[in-house]
């Protein structure tokens, strides 16, 4: 999936139609010449064997001194390579997604985060408050388990769980084996609340309008400096807790002092997701692009 984390291929990613309960495991995508992507889902027969058994008596004539290193078959080039070639493979998926969602008019967003920031508690009470006004449906994101997707559905929202196994973030062929189970109904709103990890996420594309950070002041004021590709790829940035700020020697003028010299084009409103404060500031700005995004 990235070679930056070491995490696997997505053939161990799973969607699950949370409405339905439905399983699908995910199958592997590939790019031809001209751009033309394939997508197939493949039924395994686990019973083939691709190993040679060897008798242990036989002698293969060589010995092997394991002490020594091997090393390793892949240059600093071909990472780069192969690199390159996960993100452009992605990019096109990326953009058939993008059209999609202009074509049936919908505005989808990509919301980022690190663990425990508060991205599902936002969405809850959003479902909760203007869910009906946005016809707001979600798309989730987790490595295990369905347990935000519960607390989704359960708060009004349709929801499809996509669960990564190792992967630590989402990518666009996901998401778009996501939006097939989901069938969003034109001049929808989609979240996709992607994999809690401040760092992979911002490398993938995923068709999405905009891409909205949420940021704890839990996490400590620093984390734009520390994380600065995801901060840059944001066009919101929610600062979350806020209620909590002086109790954890949160410097809120330090950390947009910090979101500015990374991604000066960035919007950023504070809220509590918990207590409800600056939440109408949230909903403000999703009206408003909206209605961008329709114009």
């Amino acid at each position: 999936m990235c070679d930056h984390c070491g995490c696997s291929d997505d053939s161990g990613a799973k969607i699950v139609d949370m409405q339905n309960h439905l399983h699908a495991h995910m199958g592997h995508s590939h790019t031809h010449e001209r751009g033309h992507v394939h997508i197939h889902d493949h039924d395994h027969d686990h019973g083939h064997h691709h190993g040679h058994d060897h008798d242990h008596g036989d002698h293969h004539g060589h010995d092997h001194d394991h002490g020594h290193h091997h090393p390793s078959h892949a240059s600093s080039g071909s990472v780069v390579r192969i690199q390159e070639d996960v993100l452009a493979k992605n990019s096109l998926l990326a953009e058939r997604n993008r059209g999609w969602f202009a074509g049936c008019n919908i505005l989808a967003l990509n919301l980022m985060s690190s663990p425990g920031a508060g991205k599902t508690t936002l969405l809850e009470r959003t479902i909760r408050e203007v869910g009906s006004e946005f016809d707001l449906q979600i798309i989730e994101g987790d490595q295990a388990s369905t347990l935000d997707a519960e607390r989704i559905r359960a708060a009004g929202s349709k929801v499809i769980q996509i669960n990564t196994g190792a992967g630590c973030h989402l990518d666009a062929d996901m998401v778009n084996r996501a939006i097939r189970q989901l069938k969003p109904a034109s001049n929808s709103t989609i979240v996709i609340e992607n994999v809690g990890n401040l760092i992979c996420p911002a490398l993938f594309d995923l068709g999405e309008h905009a891409k909205v950070v949420m940021a704890a002041v839990t996490d400590g004021d620093e984390k734009p400096t520390k994380y600065p590709h995801m901060f840059r790829s944001a066009t919101l940035v929610i600062l979350n807790k806020i209620d909590l700020a002086q109790h954890v020697n949160f410097d809120v003028a330090r950390f947009a002092e910090n979101v500015r010299q990374i991604n000066p084009a960035a919007s950023i409103i504070k809220v509590s997701a918990t207590t409800g404060h600056g939440l109408n500031d949230w909903y403000s700005w999703l009206r408003q692009t909206r209605s961008v995004q329709r114009s």
